[in-house]
């Protein structure tokens, strides 16, 4: 079943030709109720059913989005991370216990962030050990130049240098990013017990998200998009005139008055407040 469930995951991001219209596709999928979710998890979790499996990762592919968008300041491929993020939905579908009382979101938002950091993580080391080309060349070659295991001496520091066209710092510098010793996202049981007086540390404990419940952050963007997208429809159905008026006055960073509007269609004040009374109650049918 985990073979399957991976494919699945590595297939998700496929399903439409762009990455606007993957993330169209994916909202518009149902959300579950906790009634059904448990339903299917109780299959899964019981019969291995991977139908169910597939309507409990389509159903949050959503959230995997929402988280993916709070990493865009790295620099890296929207759709590579949601990639990453699904995979680790995937996981979390298959460890997900419906007996434990909490809703599938919140048990997959560890799993989802994981792959992510992880893949995140991973490319900035890549990155930053070779923003040019001649750090390229040194990052690939360092290892080959080097004559024993440890630090370099200064004489070796020194020939690698001349050899790859680089200053002594910046192989200083290399060395020590690449002798950095990768630390696991968790703490291991032991660390775990121990950490109070061992200072173990790992980076679950400090790439959290103290900013709620992640459904209802989703909900919420989804519930303003929507509005969003029904005020304007509404805006439509009005006329060239009143179009203007409201955008003037409501939606403008810089708001007309009254007055300036009178003036610009040679009516009175009180005219351009009714115009404008009329077509709120427009939008407000509208919007219904």
């Amino acid at each position: 079943m985990g073979n399957d469930l991976y494919a699945m995951a590595l297939t998700t991001g496929q399903q439409s030709a762009s990455l606007e219209g993957y993330v169209h596709a994916v909202s518009t999928i149902p959300m579950l109720d906790a009634e059904k979710e448990k339903a299917l998890a109780t299959r899964l979790h019981e019969e291995g059913d991977l139908d169910a499996a597939k309507q409990l990762i389509m159903s949050h592919l959503r959230f995997v989005v929402h988280i993916a968008k709070s990493y865009s300041g790295y620099g890296l491929p929207q759709a590579d991370l949601i990639q990453e993020g699904n995979i680790g939905l995937m996981k979390a579908v298959k460890r997900f216990n419906p007996e434990v009382g909490v809703r599938l979101v919140s048990f997959a938002v560890h799993w989802i962030k994981a792959e992510i950091h992880e893949y995140v993580l991973k490319n900035w080391r890549i990155v930053k050990v070779a923003t040019t080309k001649a750090r390229r060349k040194l990052f690939f070659n360092l290892r080959k130049n080097k004559k024993r295991l440890g630090w370099f001496n200064q004489e070796e520091v020194t020939t690698v240098a001349n050899e790859l066209g680089v200053s002594e710092r910046e192989v200083r510098e290399m060395e020590s990013r690449m002798s950095g010793q990768d630390m696991g996202f968790d703490l291991t049981s032991d660390e775990d017990e121990g950490s109070s007086t061992s200072g173990a540390f790992s980076p679950v404990q400090y790439l959290t998200d103290g900013n709620g419940d992640l459904a209802d952050a989703v909900e919420e963007e989804q519930w303003q998009e929507q509005s969003h997208n029904r005020l304007f429809s509404a805006l439509k159905t009005l006329d060239e005139r009143s179009q203007d008026i409201i955008a003037a006055r409501w939606l403008d960073d810089n708001k007309a008055t009254l007055q300036e509007l009178a003036e610009k269609y040679q009516v009175s004040a009180e005219r351009v407040r009714q115009l404008e009374k009329t077509a709120m109650k427009k939008l407000q049918q509208a919007m219904v």
